[in-house]
Formats: structure tokens, sequence, C-alpha cells
């Protein structure tokens, strides 16, 4: 894997690990995820607009991410209700590369090898850990349909960003799950609950969205879609400290190990 697309991934690890604390820790997620989503929109969209090129060939990637966008934000949304995000991001963001690498394999006929194995190993290792015995279904099941959305955004955004420049891309796929963001929240309870999102909150969680989203697409023209998607999944050790320092999540030896697991998984994954 190519040194900058290693490191391009690994800042998107730590940025999505950021702004998905911050809305965990948020009082009212649906809220914060609207605002979110939609502030990011219009602070990026002049340079978006300045460094316009969207190929006729995008916009079929564009739709079929969008969709898939829209389908992540809600599952993530109701999964933040279920479950602490000890448990829900590391599930969701180790299964993402293994399912990432089946589905290379199965649509491009790419051959798995034996390092590659051994990385999906250890990453169902650790998600059993982070489930833990004792927890119930919720947490994985959602953690898990979470993994499949990303994964199949990824896959189609490897050959989208081909296309288009990533942040053009980015905006115009991000509109969608925006939108129906929005618009759900002011169907249910009006527009008071995004007006009492905190300001500086809503601020750094956007660009920290956005500018995760933009590195994962650069690193996706420099190197194969389960490399990257491996090497941005480390993010669960970052997660897994943070949630225990700023929620005060009660983050396990047995969690903390499965999250280890996890990023030594997917980094076997990205080094095979």
């Amino acid at each position: 894997m190519p040194l900058d697309a290693l490191g391009l991934a690994l800042g998107a690890a730590v940025l999505h690990a950021g702004w998905n604390v911050l809305l965990r820790g948020s009082r009212d997620i649906e809220a914060a995820t609207a605002a979110t989503l939609s502030l990011g929109l219009i602070l990026f969209a002049p340079v978006a607009v300045a460094t316009w090129h969207v190929h006729a060939a995008a916009w079929p990637y564009v739709a079929a991410s969008s969709a898939l966008e829209t389908a992540y934000f809600f599952l993530l949304v109701g999964a933040y209700r279920l479950r602490e995000l000890s448990v829900v991001y590391p599930v969701a963001r180790g299964s993402a590369p293994v399912l990432v690498l089946l589905g290379s394999a199965v649509v491009l006929g790419r051959t798995v090898s034996t390092g590659e194995a051994a990385g999906v190993c250890l990453v169902a290792a650790g998600v059993l850990l982070v489930r833990g015995l004792a927890h119930g279904a919720s947490g994985i099941a959602a953690g898990l349909a979470i993994g499949v959305t990303i994964a199949a955004y990824t896959l189609v955004d490897k050959d989208g960003v081909k296309h288009a420049s990533p942040l053009p891309y980015l905006e115009l796929v991000l509109v969608l799950p925006a939108v129906a963001s929005v618009a759900y929240v002011l169907a249910r309870r009006g527009v008071a609950p995004l007006r009492a999102q905190p300001r500086v909150r809503i601020l750094v969680s956007s660009v920290a969205s956005f500018a995760a989203y933009l590195l994962v697409l650069a690193a996706l023209r420099l190197a194969p879609a389960p490399a990257v998607s491996a090497v941005r999944e480390t993010g669960v050790v970052v997660a897994a400290i943070l949630a225990a320092v700023f929620l005060k999540e009660r983050v396990t030896r047995a969690r903390l190990l499965g999250a280890i697991g996890v990023a030594a998984g997917v980094a076997l994954l990205a080094l095979s």
C-alpha cells in the first residue's frame, strides 16, 4: 500500500472516530446527525464548486452511494440508541473491511491470500470479544448492518471517484442523507431540536466527518479498496479510548483486547 494512501486512511480513521464520539455523546443524536450533515454541506460547498469536475459517468455511482449513505446514517443513529459506542463502532467498522474483501473477491474475482484470511480471522475474533458473551444480539446486529452499508458504499466509491473530483463527488453523495435527516427531524419535532444543537460541537463534528470521508476518497484513488477500508478501521482503537475518556463508557479488558484484535486484523489485511 503506498505510504501516501496509508497516511490518508490513518488520518480518516482518527477523524472518523472523533466525530463518532461527538455524535454518541450528544443528548439528541438524531438532531446532531442532521445538523452535522447539513452544516458540512454548506461549509464545503464553495470549495466543491471551485474544484468542480463531475463526469456524466459518475452519476450512477453518486446515486448508489447516496442511497447507501442515507441507510448508513439512519442505521447509525438507531444503533447508538441501542448500545454503547465501544460496542457498535468496532463491530461496524471492523466488519466492513472483511465485507469489502469478500465483495472484491466476488465482484472482481480477486484471490484471497493467506495473510488476508488471517486478517479476517483476527477481525472476527476481535468482534466477538468486543461483543462479549453476556451481551444481547441487538448491538452486534446493528453494527453488522452498518458494516454492510460501509462495505457497499466503499466499493461503489472506489469506482465512482474515478469519474469526479473527490470533494464535488462527496457533496453530491451527501445531499440526500442531509436532506433526509433534516426532514425526519422537522417532521417529527420541528425546528427547535436543530436550533438547540451546540454550535461549536456541531462545527467540529461537521468538519471532521466531511474531512474523514474526503481523505478516504483520496486514498481510494491511490490504493485498492480492501486495503483502504482496512487501514481506516484502525479507528476502532481510537474510538474505544475516546469513549472511555470522554463518554465515561465502561471499556473492559475484553473490549479493549477485542478492539486491538480488530485493528491487528485490519492491519494484516492492509499489508497482505
